[in-house]
């Protein structure tokens, strides 16, 4: 039952970052994309000519979301993102960014690797 719970809140809250970011003026690309054997972007969106891979992190406790951002999770997103260009045959600019969450509130931060 809690799995289910945290499953639904991401989901939410991966559609309150979409919203924002195509407030933003994102055109987003994909969600939810799944790199074999590396793991999941969240949201691939596209402004300026720059490719963003975006992770969302939220938690409804008294717990900064920041955190999950764990340096193993970058590299997770790090690798899946090249994956993804490859994947692709994309040779482009592109950014690793992080959206979170915190009770309601949307911070969006560019270009954060390790």
């Amino acid at each position: 039952m809690r799995n289910e719970f945290n499953t639904l809140i991401g989901s939410q809250n991966e559609a309150k970052a979409v919203e924002f970011l195509m407030a933003e003026g994102f055109r987003i690309v994909e969600q939810n994309y799944y790199a074999r054997k590396l793991g999941e972007i969240d949201i691939i969106a596209m402004q300026d000519g720059v490719l963003h891979f975006v992770e969302v992190k939220s938690a409804q406790a008294d717990f900064d979301p920041i955190y999950n951002f764990t340096p193993s999770k970058q590299r997770k997103v790090i690798n899946s993102s090249y994956y993804y260009m490859k994947e692709k045959g994309l040779d482009m600019v592109f950014s690793i960014d992080l959206i979170v969450i915190r009770w309601g509130e949307i911070e969006f931060l560019e270009n954060v690797t390790l």
